[in-house]
């Protein structure tokens, strides 16, 4: 912490692109990766520094790393970004992970929608997590194509839905067929869907997706038979609501969290 300190006063002085450079990519020396205690008041100042700022898997690197990042001059978005842009195009998987989760702390944060873009089209699962989970700047930013794409591919990848913010609040109808044509192609080739994905698909339900809640309903694991149940409360369709009078659906009714927690346990 006092090299931190140092290294602070020093860039503050001078302003050097170079100071700046150099202390990002030489923190690893002097700080490593032990987890953040669980703080609980800690937690609470993070949310009220950025609604949804997530700590909870952060190390002590990143946590540092983070702080350095805020310390860059902010007085010209041209400057600012062209900073960030230098530090993304040289750094490790783990500087990226660092770079991707500060996204809802930066100055300009309108201007980030590409580097958020870029992020998720990684094939490298820790970086993509970095911008899909436990972070609030994509629901915050990102346009309906950038964040149906995200969804979409968090599915493909097997990442958990459950950990994407607002994921209830950025439903939308394109979504909603995205998700329904990626079941039907995955059916088609005999491979398993997440019983998570119904909660994209939940508020959209109509008579013309009978088939495919029935064919939850009565092939479905219990999981599956549980989101469709949740799924067609959601959709307040009353036709698909007398469905599950036909079918032996489990007695405990479970939300989309417990769901999800239980389909990446």
């Amino acid at each position: 912490m006092s090299w931190l300190d140092q290294q602070t006063d020093k860039y503050q002085n001078q302003r050097s692109n170079r100071i700046f450079n150099l202390t990002f990519s030489t923190l690893s020396r002097y700080f490593d990766k032990s987890r953040l205690p669980n703080n609980t008041e800690a937690t609470k100042e993070a949310g009220q520094i950025r609604s949804g700022w997530d700590l909870s898997q952060w190390d002590a690197r990143q946590a540092a790393r983070t702080y350095w990042l805020l310390q860059l001059s902010a007085d010209s978005p041209e400057d600012y970004r062209s900073a960030l842009d230098r530090l993304f195009a040289t750094a490790n998987v783990d500087e990226q992970i660092t770079l991707y989760a500060a996204l809802p702390l930066y100055d300009y944060p309108d201007q980030m929608v590409y580097r958020a873009s870029e992020g998720i089209r990684t094939n490298i699962t820790d970086v993509f997590d970095a911008v899909a989970l436990r972070n609030p700047y994509p629901a915050g930013y990102m346009a309906d194509e950038a964040w149906n794409q995200m969804v979409l591919k968090a599915i493909f990848m097997g990442r958990p839905l459950y950990l994407i913010q607002q994921l209830d609040e950025r439903r939308n109808p394109d979504q909603a067929r995205m998700l329904i044509d990626f079941v039907h192609e995955r059916w088609a080739a005999s491979r398993p869907v997440t019983p998570e994905l119904w909660r994209g698909v939940a508020p959209y339900l109509t008579k013309e997706h009978l088939p495919d809640i029935q064919r939850l309903l009565e092939q479905g694991s219990s999981l599956e038979k549980q989101a469709a149940t949740l799924a067609i409360k959601e959709s307040e369709n009353d036709m698909l609501r007398k469905q599950l009078a036909n079918y032996s659906l489990p007695d405990e009714e479970l939300d989309w969290k417990t769901i999800g927690i239980m389909s990446n346990d």
